[in-house]
């Protein structure tokens, strides 16, 4: 019998009809390949960190977690480091740290597979900077008959510039290279602001160092604002009993306390949303990059985060805060909000555009629905793209036309994948069914 599978937030399960963990490029073929003669789907899942059910199937389900080795390390300059798909970024963080390298820019949880955030098109903040799945020179794919696709700069190009954000329907993405950057560190400012400042000098802000975002929650007129700029300057990090009070004791347990009483007392969740806004601090360290990037997240949430023209993150805020006024149940999780840099990749959302995100929660068990999609409907107004493993309402038919080169990607779906293999409810309902 099959074992339940459940995604990280608790809100996704499916019952497969068996788990498979291949340890190689050669097992996923054979696994693929029976699946497929018998007509069955393949879905492939890692940390179940997607709110969506993008990794659910009650088909075959293949987790990648035994090929997570780097492979090896190569290019013109030694930046080409080549990794199996289930590697976990925080591992793949340690052992590029230990070859003096790292990724130019990540997210803030560093708990998914590099195939997982990179199909998804994460991303971290940086207006000069796209989305980790940028940084792809190279992938491995093994097609639905079977097939080892090898695509990189010299071969198949166009494959590999498809491939690197693929939602996992173009097949199972079995090893990637991607062109790192010497190790660096970043000195971390954070800051308590007026929101009407940030706002008002919008543009400015989030190019006025390499990584900028910051954190507003609803009704509140200040915000917290990081600020994260490269520095040759040796690490200062906290002390560990500070990093230990901040991260575990500040922004876990005791920001889970509280928001375990909002749910509990639903009158008192604007009093909570209070309390977490007051608690947050002033901050300024030099630590790795990775160490500044990434941070534990131990409370459990669901999120939807949409990506729009830069430009118009101002006036999407002005009208998030009316529709939060208008909720029953009010947010217990500040808004954050990113820039990222546009780039080619057909599916991927910062595709053509200086992207401004706007990152939207909910404690589990809460109800979002009406927040999410009151959130969802302004998004709309301005062409909004959502991130693909978060929550979002969105489907074929309404996201087709926000994607220049929606086509582009389904040929190469229909190549791959002719018969559905690696489809499932929510390939049917984000890119809908395989073109004949």
């Amino acid at each position: 019998m099959s074992v339940p599978t459940r995604n990280w937030a608790r809100n996704q399960r499916c019952i497969p009809t068996a788990v498979h963990q291949p340890s190689s490029t050669d097992e996923v073929v054979q696994i693929v390949k029976t699946a497929a003669a018998a007509g069955e789907r393949v879905k492939v899942i890692a940390s179940g960190h997607s709110f969506t059910d993008t990794a659910m199937t009650d088909g075959h389900l293949l987790s990648l977690d035994r090929m997570d080795r780097v492979v090896g390390v190569g290019g013109p300059d030694g930046f080409d480091v080549r990794v199996q798909a289930g590697i976990r970024l925080h591992v793949l963080n340690e052992q590029l740290a230990q070859r003096g390298l790292a990724l130019p820019n990540l997210g803030d949880i560093d708990r998914q597979s590099i195939a997982g955030a990179t199909s998804t098109a994460t991303h971290g903040t940086g207006a000069a900077l796209g989305n980790i799945a940028t940084r792809i020179v190279g992938l491995q794919l093994v097609a639905a008959d079977g097939t080892v696709h090898v695509a990189d700069e010299e071969h198949d190009p166009e494959l590999l510039r498809v491939a690197r954000v693929s939602l996992g329907a173009l097949g199972v993405i079995t090893e990637l290279t991607l062109r790192c950057v010497p190790a660096f560190n970043l000195r971390a400012v954070e800051t308590i602001e007026p929101l009407v400042d940030v706002i008002g000098d919008f543009r400015n802000l989030m190019h006025e160092t390499d990584h900028v975002e910051f954190y507003w929650m609803p009704g509140a007129r200040r915000c917290q604002v990081k600020r994260n700029t490269r520095t040759d300057l040796p690490a200062e990090p906290q002390s560990r009993a500070a990093y230990i009070k901040d991260k575990w004791i500040g922004e876990n347990l005791a920001f889970g306390a509280v928001c375990r009483v909002g749910r509990r007392f639903p009158s008192l969740a604007p009093k909570v949303a209070k309390l977490v806004m007051s608690a947050a601090s002033e901050r300024d360290l030099i630590d790795r990059s990775d160490k500044v990037f990434c941070s534990p997240r131990k409370v459990r949430f669901l999120e939807m985060e949409y990506g729009v023209p830069l430009d118009a993150v101002p006036d999407a805020i002005g009208r998030i805060q009316s529709l939060v006024s208008t909720l029953p149940v009010k947010p217990m999780f500040p808004i954050e909000v990113r820039a990222s840099a546009p780039d080619d990749i057909p599916l991927s959302t910062g595709f053509g555009r200086a992207s401004g995100w706007i990152a939207v929660h909910q404690y589990v068990g809460v109800p979002y629905e009406s927040y999410f999609q009151g959130v969802e409907s302004i998004m709309n107004d301005y062409g909004g793209r959502p991130h693909w493993g978060k929550l979002h309402f969105q489907t074929a038919a309404t996201l087709a036309h926000r994607y220049p080169e929606w086509d582009t990607f389904q040929t190469w779906r229909a190549k791959l994948d002719p018969s559905g293999t690696f489809a499932n409810a929510y390939l049917d309902r984000v890119l809908g069914p395989v073109r004949s």
